[in-house]
């Protein structure tokens, strides 16, 4: 999924559950997307996203 200003934008706005940039940006266009992401970090659990692994 290519990355939006919006996304970028929407990242500013999470919960600091995780360090990690990209991770973050992913959990961004998730809920923006309204899509799951596929991983088994915990920390991503933290946030209201749905976690597919």
């Amino acid at each position: 999924m290519p990355v939006t200003s919006e996304h970028a934008a929407a990242v500013e706005h999470l919960p600091w559950h995780h360090r990690d940039p990209f991770d973050r940006l992913l959990v961004a266009q998730a809920k923006l997307e309204d899509q799951a992401i596929v991983s088994a970090d915990l920390d991503m659990k933290k946030y209201d996203v749905e976690i597919v692994w």
